[in-house]
């Protein structure tokens, strides 16, 4: 689908059936390259920063480009193509994003992000994108998709005067989808009176359900820090939902009819300092005294992570939460 929703192309997979294998035994190590949301939420402030434009491609029959040592034997099914296998060089994997590539000339600097068969590249430079664009299709069998729009769930509006991350259709499709698209809008996405606990007295709805809701909201918040809090704490009860949890779930979902469009703005021109944030509430959960530990980071002016998260151990003074929220922060 494309960021409108509209079916673009369909697509099969044919398997060998590899689940029947075992580690060490028929493989040793096998994974994909798959880039972490905050890897891309830096990709996009480094290229809202540095004033270079982003761009997409997706590798057809990614899992086809590689080589194997052993001879293996499976049934071939009509429409089965093989495919060259190339060899990059040139760039260098970022010493701590193994899914980030970089390829430097003099000043400037070509960047390739990787998530298994989905690619963002953009350039400093406009030449070593067209460059880049050229060479790639002659390797690989690919779809160009022009500027960056639309990728994995996440819209992203490139301006001239930085860059606009929003999950606006994905939001409209979670309250259709749950049957909150006629509910009445909230303010907050938390009641300052709301209090949560076990309610073992109250009554049970469909666990199924609650998780998927819980899932989908976690989803969500990859553009939206200002659920994250409401929704980790919702999650805490989906082992046995009771009511109160349920009402508590949907008024974030109420939250999010009035704010479909809100989301991340990475302006243009800011510094590139990495600054991090932290802090830890008083009171703690009720049920075992642990305390909830809340962090962030900005890249320049961009935020490009945040977490929300109760600590392991039991506070025993008002400043040790705050020592355990900060070695969150720098870890």
């Amino acid at each position: 689908m494309d960021d409108f929703g509209e079916i673009i192309k369909n697509k099969a997979r044919l398997v060998a059936k590899g689940y029947y294998q075992e580690e060490g035994i028929d493989y040793n190590e096998t994974y994909a390259l798959v880039a972490k949301l905050e890897a891309i939420r830096i990709l996009l402030a480094i290229a809202s920063t540095m004033k270079f434009r982003l761009y997409q491609m997706d590798v057809k029959s990614d899992f086809l480009n590689g080589y194997i040592k052993e001879e293996v034997y499976v049934e071939q099914s009509l429409g089965f193509e093989d495919f060259e296998h190339p060899d990059h060089k040139g760039f260098s994997r970022g010493k701590v994003d193994s899914t980030l590539f970089i390829k430097s000339s003099n000043k400037d600097k070509l960047y390739v992000q990787i998530y298994v068969d989905d690619i963002i590249f953009g350039s400093t430079n406009f030449m070593l994108y067209k460059e880049f664009a050229k060479i790639i299709p002659d390797e690989f069998e690919i779809s160009m998709m022009g500027e960056l729009t639309y990728f994995l769930g996440l819209q992203v509006k490139q301006t001239k005067d930085g860059i606009f991350i929003h999950q606006s259709k994905y939001c409209s499709d979670l309250l259709k989808k749950f049957k909150m698209l006629d509910c009445k809008e909230a303010a907050t996405p938390m009641a300052t009176n709301c209090y949560l606990d076990l309610d073992e007295a109250g009554k049970c709805v469909d666990q199924k359900m609650y998780r998927g809701m819980i899932g989908s909201l976690l989803y969500l918040i990859a553009s939206r820090p200002d659920i994250m809090h409401s929704v980790c704490l919702c999650a805490r009860f989906r082992s046995s939902p009771k009511e109160s949890h349920l009402t508590a779930v949907k008024r974030i979902l109420k939250y999010l009819k009035g704010t479909k469009g809100l989301g991340l703005w990475y302006p243009n021109g800011t510094n590139i300092f990495l600054n991090g944030y932290s802090d830890s509430d008083f009171g703690g959960c009720k049920l075992d005294r642990k305390r909830t530990s809340g962090t962030c980071h900005l890249l320049g002016s961009s935020l490009i992570s945040w977490h929300s998260k109760k600590q392991a151990c039991v506070a025993l003074s008002t400043t040790e939460p705050e020592y355990i929220a900060v070695g969150s922060c720098c870890a």
